[in-house]
């Protein structure tokens, strides 16, 4: 789910479509649960999950129609039906997969340091939390897979766990981050904090802009925007309404009011509002 995560920013920032939303992000990793679900009931043995290489190969293509998707998913039906169109595939030279791989990783992996424009990296307590958790996130897990023996508890079940993850140069990268840039004392503004939440407009599942982009098709979202049990679905957009703004007061009218003992006309509004 982290990397899914990570891949859904990651994919609108390279289409130039706005931060996706959290109900769009919970609809995203509920649908990769159903197609496990359904990848192991069928016995396809493959998990469908979402791929980094595709957003690599967004970025080269620039490419960000659903369209494309939805035509893909037919190619590949047809493709396990039919063998001879699979067959078409086999004939690519191992070379142009190499390069195809290289671009499109390469692609992925800039996309994720450019967050990092977010923070101060002038400052040298940033520099030292990128660096080591890189150089931890490279070394650990090589050292580990050349000496499998290294992890010996006693427990079976907690040494293949342990195993599993100090050799995912994602987890352990992570991992030292997020304690480091949590432990080493810095300011909102120099941990890019501040910067995030003002590029991302703080929620922006509220903005119109990412309602037209992560919409649900054939006008769901108006219908599930209209029903009361809709609020229950974690997947579906927010119906909050912005709270009342207050309008400016006039003084001098006020202490007018207040020597003649009349009400407020401000709260007055707002409380018939309510």
């Amino acid at each position: 789910m982290v990397e899914s995560v990570g891949d859904y920013h990651a994919c609108a920032r390279l289409s130039g479509a706005p931060p996706p939303p959290k109900h769009a992000i919970n609809r995203g990793v509920g649908m990769e649960g159903i197609g496990c679900l359904l990848a192991g009931a069928w016995g396809t043995g493959n998990g469908t999950t979402s791929y980094s290489e595709n957003v690599g190969a967004l970025g080269i293509t620039r490419v960000g129609s659903r369209m494309v998707i939805v035509a893909s998913g037919f190619l590949m039906i047809a493709m396990g039906i039919f063998g001879k169109i699979g067959a078409i595939f086999t004939t690519i030279p191992t070379p142009v997969i190499g390069g195809m791989f290289l671009v499109m990783f390469g692609v992925i992996s800039a996309a994720g340091v450019s967050n990092l424009q977010y923070a101060d990296m002038n400052s040298s307590r940033n520099i030292f939390i990128f660096g080591f958790s890189m150089f931890s996130g490279l070394v650990i897990p090589n050292w580990i897979i050349k000496n499998p023996g290294s992890i010996a508890t006693g427990v079976i079940e907690l040494d293949q766990v342990l195993q599993v993850l100090l050799t995912t140069s994602m987890f352990v990268g992570g991992f030292f981050g997020f304690v480091l840039d949590n432990t080493i004392p810095g300011s909102r503004s120099e941990r890019g904090i501040e910067a995030w939440k003002e590029a991302h407009h703080e929620d922006s599942g509220e903005t119109l802009e990412s309602g037209e982009v992560y919409d649900l098709p054939f006008g769901l979202s108006a219908y599930l925007s209209t029903s009361s049990w809709a609020k229950y679905l974690p997947f579906c957009p927010s119906t909050r309404t912005a709270p009342l703004e207050r309008p400016p007061e006039d003084k001098s009218s006020k202490q007018a009011n207040e020597a003649a003992g009349k009400a407020d006309p401000t709260q007055i509004s707002i409380g018939v509002a309510l």
